[in-house]
């Protein structure tokens, strides 16, 4: 009999073009090769509708996403009740196919007693609260203050009581051990779904220390600016910050400056180019929840990676990279790695690493099996 799947996406997940919707996207393929029906619902808010869609899904709906007041609640989250759209829910009730939504963001049919011992489950991306705090800690906009931080409150009492109502899947065991601390107990650990990356990283020395990240997230900004200020200040090596749209505030601070340099807006095929050529990827977080695609990313195919411990905890992955909790230690590091060749054991450790973990046949069939029940399939860390 044919295995039918609902999936509710908090965006349309296509082009693959930025890191939140790389779990999304390619779970898709990776459910179809395994003889899934894929029903796809996208809450549509500017990427438009997207052809290439059609040739993983049964079928593919978009609906808008609220605007403005319209998606103001003092019950729900803004990210919650801004996707709640009544076709959606009369659509999910013609039949009884089990429910997979993307993030907290799609939860809304949790609160509908025709949901109601349904077979629904909840891919969480971050713990949203903590994130939407982190948030309003980045952010110097007063207005933008006020509303990460009452999201975050609004977003800490909803989480819990959602988390009773559904099975959860989260990208790391941090986020899961969080979540369970609260008081869910249906929580397991389902490793990322990537692009066909292998491990490529290769031997030898980079010409080049390298951030990158979306430049239009503060959090991300402000890490580019502490680099620059706090860690690359007094450094004579070479460091080059690529990413999507850099506020006139950083040019201005890279210019002043003449062994950083800024690449605005690189293409996917540059970003990689950078990713391969550079000696240390330097990637602090001031968000301590969620798995940073870029450090994933960094470990396949770049070389020595310098992270603190926000980026990394939790994650799996620690045994890779080099740990600086601060400016001092985080220069200290950078100085003696720079020096340092990148080794075939290195690279060896990063396959033991990634190898198993971020496979997504494995990761699919572990799905299905949660999903319709089978013997379960074991991830190795």
């Amino acid at each position: 009999m044919d295995k039918h799947l609902h999936i509710i996406c908090l965006n349309v997940p296509y082009p693959v073009d930025y890191g939140g919707v790389f779990d999304l996207f390619y779970k898709l393929p990776s459910l179809q090769q395994q003889g899934i029906k894929i029903h796809l619902h996208c809450f549509e808010y500017g990427r438009g509708e997207q052809r290439e869609l059609n040739n993983f899904c049964e079928t593919v709906d978009y609906y808008p996403r609220k605007k403005g007041f319209s998606g103001l609640s003092f019950k729900y989250p803004y990210i919650v009740k801004s996707r709640s759209n009544k076709r959606l829910l009369d659509r999910l009730t013609e039949d009884n196919y089990p429910i997979l939504m993307e993030g907290i963001h799609c939860t809304y049919l949790l609160n509908d007693k025709r949901f109601d011992g349904r077979n629904c489950f909840v891919r969480l991306h971050n713990v949203e609260h903590i994130y939407y705090r982190r948030l309003f800690a980045n952010t110097s906009s007063p207005l933008k203050k006020l509303y990460f931080l009452w999201e975050s409150k609004i977003l800490k009492r909803y989480e819990k009581s959602v988390c009773g109502k559904a099975t959860f899947w989260s990208v790391t065991e941090k986020d899961a051990a969080i979540y369970r601390k609260s008081g869910c107990t249906n929580i397991r650990f389902l490793p990322l779904f990537l692009p066909d990356w292998k491990v490529s990283t290769n031997e030898g020395k980079g010409s080049f220390c390298l951030y990158q990240g979306d430049l239009t997230i503060a959090e991300n900004e402000n890490a580019a600016i502490w680099l620059s200020l706090k860690v690359f200040n007094h450094l004579e090596i070479p460091f080059v910050i690529a990413g999507k749209n850099p506020s006139r505030r950083l040019l201005k601070l890279v210019h002043k400056k003449n062994t950083i340099c800024l690449v605005a807006n690189p293409d996917e095929k540059e970003m990689q180019d950078l990713i391969a050529k550079a000696h240390i990827h330097i990637l602090p977080s001031f968000n301590a929840t969620g798995i940073k695609l870029k450090l994933v990313n960094a470990l396949f195919n770049g070389r020595h990676c310098v992270v603190n411990k926000a980026t990394v905890e939790g994650s799996g992955l620690e045994e890779a990279c080099h740990i600086a909790e601060d400016a001092k230690s985080c220069k200290t590091i950078i100085e003696q790695l720079y020096a340092v060749p990148f080794t075939k054991e290195e690279i060896e450790l990063r396959h033991r690493l990634l190898d198993n973990l971020f496979n997504n046949d494995t990761n699919a069939r572990q799905m299905i099996e949660w999903i319709w029940g089978s013997k379960p399939v074991r991830f190795f860390l």
